[in-house]
C-alpha cells in the first residue's frame, strides 16, 4: 500500500492535510488552509518538492527533539513533521515524505 494524503475539513471551512506513510503513520502535517482548493495546491507542492533534499529543513525543537519543515521553492512552509526521539528517525522520515509523496493517493478523513 502507498502512503496518501488525507484533508480534513474543519467547523470553519478552513482545510489541512496530512501525510500518512503506508503503515498509517502521520509523516507530514500542512498548515491551516483558507479552503479546499489552497489545501490541493499545497498538497501538489509537497509532490513537487518532496524529491528534494535542499526543500527540508532539519530543525531542533527547545526540548532537543529533532524535526524537518518542508519548505516550497519560494521558501514558505509547506508541511511540518512529527518530534523525533534521534536525528536518525528524522532522516528516515525524510526519506519517507521523498517516497510516498509523489504518488499518495487523496482522500477526505
Amino acid at each position: 500500500m502507498a502512503g496518501k494524503f488525507e484533508i480534513k475539513t474543519g467547523k470553519d471551512g478552513r482545510a489541512h492535510f496530512n501525510l500518512k506513510a503506508s503503515n498509517g503513520q502521520v509523516i507530514l502535517t500542512s498548515e491551516k488552509y483558507e479552503s479546499r482548493k489552497a489545501c490541493e495546491n499545497g498538497i501538489a507542492s509537497v509532490r513537487k518538492n518532496a524529491g528534494n533534499d535542499a526543500r527540508f529543513e532539519r530543525k531542533t525543537a527547545k526540548d532537543g527533539s529533532p524535526y524537518f519543515v518542508l519548505k516550497a521553492a519560494n521558501g514558505e512552509p509547506i508541511g511540518k513533521s512529527e518530534m523525533y526521539k534521534t536525528k536518525r528517525s528524522m532522516e528516515n522520515g525524510i526519506a519517507s515524505v521523498a517516497k510516498n509523496a509523489p504518488d499518495a493517493v487523496v482522500t477526505d478523513a
